[in-house]
C-alpha cells in the first residue's frame, strides 16, 4: 500500500513538472492566454522574396491600394525586415503622414535603420516588438500591416489582443499571406479568420492576386474586447476557403 502511494506520488510530481516545464516554455505575458492548436514556422530570412521581383509584380502598389493608404496616414509596418514595405509607405503616406517599423530581431530592426537613414526617411520610427506584443501605441494607426509574416506568430492571441487598442476609429488590419500551411511559411485562410474573430476581429475583405503571391485579408475591429480567459483558441479547419473578390 505504502509502496503504491510512492508510486502515485512520482507520477503526480513528475505530472507537475512536465506541467510546469511546458508553461515555463512560453512567455510568462502569455500565459493568460490559450495556445494555438497549430504548427508555427520556423523564423527564417527577412525577405519574402528580392525586392526587385517583388516590384516586377507590382506587390506593393497592389496592397497599398487595396488598404487603401493614401497621404496623411499612420501606418505601422510589423515584422518589417528589411524594410520593403516601410519604405514604399513612407512614400505613400508623405511627410504629413508617419510609419512604425517593427521587428523582434534585433538584427533586421539595426539594417532598418541605416537603411532609414541613408534614405533620410523622416517619417519613419523604429521600435523592437516581442513574441506577443507588438508594443504599439493605443489609438495611434489607421493601418496596421502583417505581410508574410502572422506564420511566424507563436502567441497569436496575446498578439492580436494586444495589437487590437492600436488601430484608430475605422482602423484596419491588413494581413498578405500564401495559403499553404502554417509549418510551410503559409496560412489557410480559414484559420486565420477564425483566429481574428476569437480576439474580436471582423473581415472586411478577402482578395486572391497573382501580385500577391497569396492572399489579402482586410480586418476591424468588432464589439469589446474579450477577456484573455474567454478566448477559445481555433482548430484547423478541413475545408479550404472557396470565396474569392
Amino acid at each position: 500500500m505504502i509502496r503504491a502511494a510512492r508510486a502515485f506520488l512520482a507520477v503526480a510530481l513528475l505530472a507537475g513538472c512536465q506541467a510546469s516545464d511546458l508553461d515555463e516554455s512560453r512567455p510568462e505575458s502569455s500565459r493568460d492566454f490559450p495556445e494555438p492548436f497549430r504548427p508555427v514556422s520556423e523564423t527564417g530570412a527577412n525577405e519574402f522574396s528580392t525586392e526587385v521581383a517583388r516590384d516586377s509584380v507590382n506587390e506593393a502598389q497592389t496592397v497599398m491600394d487595396l488598404a487603401e493608404i493614401g497621404k496623411g496616414m499612420t501606418v505601422a509596418d510589423i515584422g518589417a525586415g528589411e524594410g520593403y514595405y516601410t519604405v514604399r509607405l513612407a512614400d505613400r503616406v508623405g511627410k504629413q503622414g508617419r510609419v512604425l517599423a517593427q521587428d523582434i530581431d534585433e538584427g533586421a530592426k539595426r539594417r532598418l535603420g541605416n537603411r532609414v537613414e541613408r534614405d533620410r526617411l523622416d517619417n519613419v520610427s523604429i521600435k523592437l516588438g516581442a513574441v506577443d506584443d507588438p508594443r504599439l501605441p493605443p489609438t495611434s494607426f489607421d493601418r496596421i500591416f502583417l505581410v508574410h509574416m502572422y506564420h511566424e506568430v507563436t502567441e497569436p492571441y496575446a498578439f492580436l489582443w494586444r495589437l487590437r487598442p492600436a488601430l484608430r476609429e475605422r482602423g484596419r488590419v491588413i494581413v498578405v499571406e500564401v495559403d499553404r500551411p502554417t509549418d510551410q511559411h503559409g496560412f489557410p485562410p480559414s484559420l486565420l479568420f477564425c483566429e481574428f474573430a476569437a480576439v474580436g476581429f471582423r473581415l472586411t475583405e478577402f482578395v486572391r492576386k497573382p501580385e500577391l503571391q497569396g492572399y489579402l485579408a482586410l480586418f476591424e475591429a468588432a464589439g469589446d474586447r474579450p477577456a484573455p480567459s474567454e478566448i477559445k483558441p481555433c482548430r484547423q479547419a478541413d475545408d479550404p476557403v472557396k470565396g474569392e473578390a
